[in-house]
């Protein structure tokens, strides 16, 4: 299970092996003991565990072996070069790969310690709970206002009228948004600028009260301006949520991210705070990517 490293003890290469015997170039050796990574903190908590994870498209396996701890209250990136699995891997945790038939799926992936693959979990629920900002801003093509609402309605977490005018406004102040469309509520969220949207996509998750915020890469589609308001906003964000989010951009990464994993062709090579990671990586397939020299 990887955790972040301290810089207090030494550093050891991210264990791991493929099933796939095609993809196998030597014997692995086995560890003579059991890998010393530890939390960053004493206080920090996991909220997501992942263990021993495997998946495919398929016959086409995409995700080998990933053991990851997910620290609460903090905001973890997701680099690597495209088709790497970082996305897959971000939609494992609310099981959005459910929703392709050539998918299978083996290993464990917890939430606050339950096994989000049990068969008797209410995937419905666990959505509300780990929810997801796509790449591209995808609102409802309702108004701004049944955008946030739409979700809280259908779960029951408010009543028409002034309870489910609270809950939007309050998410709209989360998102940073509110002051921007507070008098034009009854318009369509398309309406709106593409950071806006992405913005009203974020308010909308929040709506739920989700207890971890996916995001994939949030700000690709998005100029310079709109991202760092993104940006912003996602640092404002962590004081509450968990969040994992997906980037290609290194700069990005830096800024936002406390922790920082790295995925290469279905493999976590490596995970540690994020400024060791970019200052002093372990793995050399991890310079190598930082430093532009593949992906």
């Amino acid at each position: 299970m990887q955790q972040p490293k301290t810089s207090e003890e030494p550093s050891q290469p991210t264990a791991g092996g493929s099933p796939d015997p095609d993809r196998a170039t030597e014997e692995p050796v086995p560890p003579t003991s059991e890998p010393s990574h530890q939390p960053a903190t004493e206080t920090a908590a996991a909220k997501v565990r992942v263990s021993d994870l495997n998946l495919w498209y398929g016959e086409t396996q995409a995700l080998y072996d990933i053991n990851l701890e997910i620290l609460e209250k903090e905001v973890t990136a997701l680099i690597g070069p495209s088709g790497c699995g970082k996305s897959t891997f971000l939609r494992c945790i609310n099981r959005m790969n459910d929703l392709i038939p050539s998918v299978g799926v083996q290993g464990r992936v917890e939430l606050d310690g339950r096994n989000i693959y049990d068969p008797d979990v209410d995937v419905v629920q666990l959505r509300s709970r780990v929810g997801m900002v796509f790449q591209k801003p995808n609102p409802f093509p309702k108004s701004i206002y049944e955008n946030i609402a739409y979700a809280p309605r259908i779960h029951g977490l408010a009543r028409k009228g002034p309870e489910m005018d609270d809950l939007v406004e309050t998410s709209l102040r989360k998102a940073g948004l509110w002051n921007e469309v507070a008098d034009r509520l009854d318009q369509p969220g398309t309406s709106l600028s593409g950071g806006q949207q992405q913005r009203l996509c974020i308010a909308r998750a929040i709506a739920v009260s989700p207890e971890v915020i996916l995001m994939d890469e949030p700000a690709s589609a998005l100029d310079p301006v709109a991202t760092a308001t993104i940006e912003e906003l996602i640092d404002e964000l962590r004081q509450n949520y968990t969040i994992l989010i997906v980037t290609h951009n290194m700069q990005q990464a830096a800024r936002v991210a406390s922790y920082t994993a790295f995925f290469h062709m279905g493999e976590l090579i490596e995970y540690d705070d994020t400024e060791t990671m970019f200052t002093n990586p372990n793995e050399k397939k991890t310079e190598d990517y930082i430093t532009g020299r593949f992906g």
